[in-house]
């Protein structure tokens, strides 16, 4: 008889659930950021530089929302199995991301004044 993976105690389960849509949350405000520079750049001159600035956290939010789903699956499984919970592997990359572009936003605004 094939054993069933065992419900594990909702309050972790939640949690997880909580820590996804934290993950989600920070998807949805990368993507407005993003329309936030595009439009700030719209009214100073559209450059290559605002464009990709703008781009960047669109496209990095909408990964993000990808990978969070998957971080969630895995760490729902994982309490399932009473394993160890995975690490979130693209925090480190989302925060690079982050600031490079602030940097760069604010080395930008600081030349353009």
């Amino acid at each position: 008889m094939e054993e069933q993976p065992r419900e594990p105690d909702p309050r972790f389960t939640l949690a997880n659930e909580r820590t996804f849509l934290a993950w989600i949350r920070t998807s949805l405000a990368l993507i407005a950021g993003g329309v936030a520079l595009a439009t700030l750049g719209a009214r100073r001159g559209q450059s290559t530089l605002w464009q990709v600035l703008s781009v960047a956290p669109v496209v990095a939010g909408a990964v993000l929302s990808v990978l969070a789903y998957f971080h969630w699956r895995s760490c729902q499984a994982a309490l399932r199995e009473d394993r160890a919970l995975p690490p979130p592997r693209f925090a480190v990359g989302l925060t690079v991301l982050v600031v490079t572009a602030g940097f760069v936003l604010a080395v930008s605004l600081i030349a353009r004044a």
